[in-house]
């Protein structure tokens, strides 16, 4: 459905990106473009390809045909870390964080992986966590934190050093509502005080339709639709998608 992206200003994209694993197609022609300040959307039914594009965009797969571009500059062949130097930054579904560490040596870390010096990166990390409220995780075991806070390390992890863009893989999977309303305040803050670019990859649509400038909907590895909210829950193939061709959306 969606044609070639055509964006003059600062972005992460993908042109025409298709991934075959031997003759199966886990995209095809997929174009997309997240961009400064903005919160874009990454909704689709199991197994329409959400995760393996934004493996591509983050340097994890690389794509059978087609380019990926970071501000205009193609990076299909940069690895993942490359990629994170260059700006791009992702959570995982699974949290990934360093169990035999506490929260500020886990954001520490991916500092000094960052080329950072300790003592800057300790800096960063405080400041980090005391912009997300959550100062008083510092000291705590990453081994011993409850899952939503596990969450936000996890991002805040993500965030350090400021990346240009961030994708989020599943970040309120197991969240109640009142938890995935905070992270929802939390993605917000995000995109407009760090003009950070959002890529939010989620089950749960109703976040997604309530915090993101702009969705993109795959089924069977294609972009189907995109749109603001207003297209999306207006579409008919969105509709199909979810609740198949012969049954309306309530």
């Amino acid at each position: 459905m969606a044609g070639r992206v055509r964006h003059d200003g600062p972005s992460l994209a993908t042109d025409g990106v298709t991934v075959a694993f031997g003759g199966f197609k886990a995209l095809t022609d997929v174009s997309l473009a997240v961009t400064p300040g903005a919160v874009h959307g990454l909704i689709g039914p199991n197994g329409a390809g959400k995760t393996t594009l934004v493996n591509v965009l983050t340097g994890f797969q690389a794509p059978t045909r087609g380019a990926v571009t970071l501000n205009g500059r193609d990076v299909g062949a940069l690895s993942a870390h490359e990629l994170r130097r260059a700006g791009v930054a992702r959570t995982f579904q699974a949290g990934r964080l360093f169990s035999g560490l506490d929260v500020l040596d886990n954001l520490a870390v991916t500092g000094v992986g960052l080329g950072h010096t300790r003592r800057a990166a300790e800096t960063e990390a405080f400041r980090l966590l005391d912009w997300m409220g959550v100062p008083h995780l510092a000291e705590r075991p990453a081994a011993g934190l409850p899952y939503t806070d596990e969450r936000r390390v996890g991002i805040a992890r993500a965030l350090m050093f400021a990346p240009a863009f961030l994708l989020l893989d599943e970040p309120a999977a197991g969240m109640s509502e009142a938890e995935a309303a905070d992270l929802a305040a939390l993605i917000v803050r995000v995109a407009a005080d760090l003009n950070t670019g959002v890529l939010l990859i989620e089950h749960n649509v109703g976040l997604v339709l309530s915090v993101s400038h702009h969705i993109y909907v795959l089924d069977a590895g294609q972009v189907i639709e995109e749109g603001d909210r207003d297209v999306i829950v207006a579409s008919k193939p969105v509709r199909d998608a979810y609740f198949g061709a012969d049954q309306e959306a309530a």
